[in-house]
């Protein structure tokens, strides 16, 4: 990893961000990992696994839409760079599984919400709107997880108290959504010719449908976890205060997510953070991921102290 390759760039054929697909990951996810593995929080908690239940059916959706354009690229080098995105979404896609198998023994529908999620994305979205549509819809999604993925590096108290596993998981998630997180706007723009209505229009949709989404998995892991409706009520309005309060989890996003409606946005205007470099030096060192998240906890902490 070199200094040009954390530069922002403006189109697919120029520098970007290194792709590396990473497999074969440990996360020890067969591990003791408590029920409630964000410091005993309920909300903060089932928050990640609820979106952790929407992960699979959307990064098949997202590979999906992004191949549907793979036969009008023709430099060898921009289709690898499809190729690496699509491993890197399969490799999200297993881990993730993985960690829903232990969600599913916990009594969460996790097969219903898969197959709620199929339907909508494949027997819906794919089959009654244009590739144009669907790929916009891919783009703004992976503008969405990017935002969330800088916050998760940047900003080390956010997953303060989470179980170093998990955190593990969703900062190596993190990296990877940032390293290809130019490449589906790359081929709305560059090769589907997707206007900038279109894309306004995508992200308005996406806003609006993955929290509703993520919200509605959420309440559903409450009732499993036996909480009453008065219980629900105090765990949702700590939880809403943790997200959206001032410094909270949705703060820093709100800035990056607004550029996107500048009709000259590209997701490389904003480099990616520094503090990747830590992770990414640590993990070619040890293959560990739960080290490398170690490490770039404490290299942000000492950053912010």
């Amino acid at each position: 990893m070199t200094a040009q390759d954390l530069r922002p760039t403006e189109h697919l054929h120029e520098a970007q961000l290194t792709i590396t697909v990473r497999e074969g990951l440990d996360f020890d996810l067969d591990g003791d990992i408590p029920r409630h593995w964000f410091g005993g929080d309920p909300f903060k908690t089932r928050f990640f696994d609820a979106m952790s239940t929407l992960f699979p059916e959307g990064e098949r959706f997202f590979i999906a839409c992004v191949r549907d354009y793979k036969d009008q690229i023709r430099d060898p080098a921009h289709k690898q760079v499809l190729l690496d995105f699509a491993r890197q979404e399969a490799q999200h896609t297993k881990v993730h599984n993985a960690f829903n198998l232990r969600l599913s023994s916990q009594g969460v529908k996790v097969d219903k919400i898969l197959a709620n999620q199929r339907r909508n994305l494949f027997d819906i979205a794919r089959k009654t709107m244009s590739k144009g549509h669907t790929l916009a819809i891919t783009a703004a999604s992976e503008h969405i997880t990017a935002l969330m993925a800088h916050t998760f590096v940047e900003h080390k108290h956010h997953f303060e108290g989470a179980d170093p596993r998990v955190r593990a998981m969703y900062v190596w998630h993190a990296i990877e959504e940032v390293e290809h997180k130019g490449v589906a706007f790359d081929v709305m723009q560059d090769v589907a010719k997707v206007g900038y209505g279109l894309r306004v229009w995508a992200l308005l949709m996406v806003s609006f449908q993955f929290p509703m989404f993520v919200f509605q998995i959420l309440n559903h892991m409450l009732k499993v976890d036996g909480y009453n409706r008065l219980q629900r009520w105090g765990i949702w309005l700590k939880g809403l205060w943790w997200l959206y309060k001032p410094g909270g989890l949705m703060g820093p996003l709100l800035r990056p997510y607004l550029a996107w409606y500048k009709p000259g946005f590209h997701p490389w205007d904003e480099a990616a953070p520094t503090e990747f470099k830590t992770w990414m030096r640590v993990m070619q060192q040890s293959g560990d991921p739960i080290a490398a998240s170690d490490a770039l906890r404490s290299r942000v902490g000492s950053a912010q102290t």
